[in-house]
């Protein structure tokens, strides 16, 4: 506690410029995530304020950020649309899966994963951030010059026929279900579709539209009809917060260009009385937890989205511990991963309690914190706290502000978050496969694999197929550069030092082999090459192991398969200076002792050689 309050003054100060830095991303991000504004400042509040407090890195500001929000927006668009268009009947299961998602890192956290997280390959991030920059931009089109399908009269009325399916369907799934359908008399069902309002046909009609738009592909199926469609004061207010972001950080980095953009245009807006859209009105007073998520849970209702819990838990890992490392770097000090974990499961498990949306360690705002003097947990802290004072004095005047400009500021960090360094590197890295006559670079190709499925299919499903493509490119790689050195040659192409003075008068009855290297999956292949090697004149096969450190399941059978077929040749096999993980391998399917005896095993090549004389030579 005491080493909490060394430094007051400066975390204090961190503390407070980090969240006026997060106020106007966090609206952002509640807006986009499609929940509202209040859901991205009660995810900025509590992940801030929580992460901090039981988290390993002392200076990290966590909140919404664009991964999250990006893979939090696509589920949620999903969930609103499978509930008729309406947030709050979807609202229990988003925010439960939230809630497992947090869970989840804790339990990370506890089982020790956070050391893990570096092993993923950097084509796979890669790739994501620059897919998740692309769906920003994509999916801000519309809010950037004020289009909104659902209130595009003439789109929505191309649904009402859909709409009028859709409605008759669901009559017909609850008659079936209360018993009440009969296939003999539709009466009651012909009663009830002449009692359906021309309202409920538009409301379905928009929610139709709605999803017809929602997402990239969505987005730009329908561009062209937008762009007949423009709003040219909204698309005025959104390239003024995007001039005045950029332009801004030329003149001083002192004061956050976001924040200057959110208040000049917000203020010309509504000082000028502007016809604008603003965004949906942020609620007063203190939060107060959702308690329907757990009134109205239902297993059954969870189980098919476990799999996005596991994924947002897992992308705010990497995301935060990445962002450790940059604390790291800047402040001298060492993070906590595990640690880190559990202060980040625990942030998101109370934000999602409350109605927040996911986040993250955020890499600008942990700078900001450094920067500013932030040294300790505190600071994190005080700025969830300075965020939650905001939207207690201020969410009215917040309510006034133009969707436009939260959608300008979006694009510029959909614009900053895409990989450049790994976009750059493209033309410089080997090309080192080949698909037919054109040669590629695997890692490329990884990025470009999860760039395209992230951006139009699945974030979720795209990480995963990125990194299994990632980890089968790596062991063949490694594969093929070990079996370069697992070769199996005859004694007279390549003798060993100490083979100079093997007797010449067994060179054609005793063969001599190396086997350098690991005996694995990769290099399997050339091994099982052995016997074809062995001419009928020999008696015996010396195999020289003290080179092979590791033998995995593949090249045990091999090895087992090899000894077999030289046992029925009448070949003799010996070993020389075999180690302890290739014969502890050997002993669990007892090719020790059955295909290899403890006195054919040798632990110097000199005791090998006296062995052969006597017993080859007694053979003669």
């Amino acid at each position: 506690m005491r080493n909490l309050f060394s430094n007051i003054k400066g975390d204090a100060f961190g503390g407070i410029t980090a969240g006026i830095v997060a106020l106007p991303l966090a609206l952002a991000f509640g807006v986009s995530s499609g929940l509202g504004p209040e859901a991205g400042l009660y995810g900025a509040i509590f992940i801030s304020f929580f992460a901090a407090l039981f988290g390993g890195t002392s200076t990290q500001i966590s909140g919404p950020t664009a991964p999250m929000t990006a893979v939090s927006m696509v589920f949620i668009a999903g969930i609103v649309a499978a509930n008729d268009g309406s947030v709050e009947k979807a609202l229990p299961v988003i925010l439960i899966v939230f809630l497992f998602a947090g869970l989840i890192q804790i339990g990370l956290g506890f089982i020790g994963l956070g050391k893990y997280i570096k092993y993923i390959p950097y084509p796979v991030v890669s790739g994501f951030m620059t897919a998740i920059g692309v769906i920003i931009l994509l999916t801000q089109i519309f809010p950037s010059i004020g289009y909104y399908p659902k209130e595009d009269v003439a789109f929505v009325e191309q649904f009402k026929p859909q709409a009028e399916e859709v409605i008759l369907k669901n009559i017909l799934k609850e008659e079936a279900g209360k018993g009440v359908l009969v296939l003999e008399n539709f009466k009651e069902t012909i009663d009830r579709a002449d009692q359906i309002k021309p309202e409920e046909i538009l409301n379905e009609s928009k929610t139709l539209a709605a999803a017809e738009a929602s997402g990239t592909i969505g987005a730009i199926k329908v561009l062209p009809r937008a762009l007949k469609n423009i709003n040219w004061l909204e698309l005025a207010l959104a390239l003024g917060t995007i001039f005045i972001i950029y332009g801004f950080k030329r003149i001083t980095k002192v004061v956050p260009s976001t924040l200057v953009a959110l208040i000049v245009m917000s203020g010309i807006a509504y000082g000028f009385n502007l016809g604008y859209r603003p965004i949906s009105e942020i609620p007063g007073g203190i939060p107060i937890p959702k308690l329907e998520m757990f009134t109205s849970f239902s297993l059954g209702s969870i189980t098919p989205y476990i799999f996005t819990a596991l994924t947002l838990s897992l992308l705010g890992a990497i995301d935060s511990l990445l962002t450790s490392v940059v604390a790291d770097n800047m402040t001298k000090t060492k993070h906590k991963p595990n640690k880190e974990l559990i202060g980040q499961g625990i942030g998101n498990s109370i934000a999602a309690i409350f109605g927040g949306i996911p986040g993250a360690g955020a890499t600008i705002r942990t700078v900001v914190n450094i920067n500013a003097g932030g040294k300790t947990k505190l600071s994190g802290m005080i700025a969830g706290i300075m965020l939650l004072v905001i939207m207690l004095a201020l969410g009215p005047i917040a309510s006034k502000i133009p969707a436009a400009v939260l959608a300008g500021i979006l694009v510029t960090v959909g614009i900053g978050v895409m990989d450049y360094k790994g976009l750059k590197a493209i033309p410089a890295l080997p090309r080192d496969i080949k698909l037919g006559r054109i040669k590629l670079s695997s890692e490329v190709l990884v990025m470009l694999i999860v760039l395209v499925l992230s951006t139009f299919w699945d974030l979720i499903y795209a990480v995963g197929i990125g990194l299994v493509i990632a980890s089968l490119m790596f062991m063949k790689k490694i594969g093929d550069l070990t079996a370069e050195r697992s070769n199996v040659k005859p004694l007279k192409e390549q003798a060993w030092k100490d083979e100079k003075d093997f007797p010449k008068q067994l060179e054609n009855k005793v063969f001599i082999k190396h086997l350098r290297g690991p005996l694995f999956f990769g290099s399997k292949s050339d091994f099982q090459q052995l016997a074809t090697q062995i001419p009928d004149t020999a008696k015996t096969v010396i195999m020289r192991l003290g080179r092979m450190q590791y033998m995995d399941q593949s090249g045990l059978y091999a090895m087992e398969d090899m000894l077999q077929d030289l046992k029925s040749r009448d070949i003799q096999v010996v070993f020389v200076e075999l180690l302890k993980q290739p014969r502890y391998m050997m002993e669990r399917i007892d090719i020790i002792p059955d295909f290899i005896s403890e006195k054919c095993i040798f632990k110097t090549f000199d005791e090998c050689v006296e062995w052969i004389k006597t017993n080859v030579e007694s053979n003669e």
